[in-house]
């Protein structure tokens, strides 16, 4: 499945920005500018958490931010800006990394409060 979205104004939810989202199975894209393009990729396996915000106007308008916190060195957080369906891109990003993660049989690990304790301890 592939999402296009386009950012749109916090004001009336219009498609008046040059940014526009590209989510498939595999990555995220992020294209904007004018007469200057940039692109931006993640793959989805490298996406460790999702985050959907809604601000009080982006409720009214239907909208939400949805913050992808990667492994990717280039950009560890990406931003989705005040784009439609964000809850259903939401849980599409959370779904898609996972199986890619599945797929590449990475495994995401974390360090909680950046305490190593010894095997023996553990048992």
């Amino acid at each position: 499945m592939i999402y296009v979205e386009k950012k749109r104004t916090k004001f009336l939810g219009l498609p008046m920005c040059f940014t526009t989202y590209t989510l498939s199975d595999d990555k995220i894209t992020i294209t904007s500018g004018f007469l200057d393009i940039t692109v931006d990729d993640a793959y989805m396996y490298k996406v460790q958490d999702v985050k959907l915000t809604r601000s009080f106007v982006e409720r009214i308008f239907k909208l939400g931010t949805v913050t992808c916190y990667t492994g990717d060195t280039t950009h560890p957080e990406l931003k989705l800006l005040h784009i439609r369906n964000a809850s259903e891109i939401k849980d599409f990003i959370m779904n898609s990394s996972e199986e890619a993660r599945r797929k590449r049989r990475t495994l995401h690990t974390m360090d909680i409060n950046n305490i190593d304790v010894p095997l023996e301890e553990l048992e």
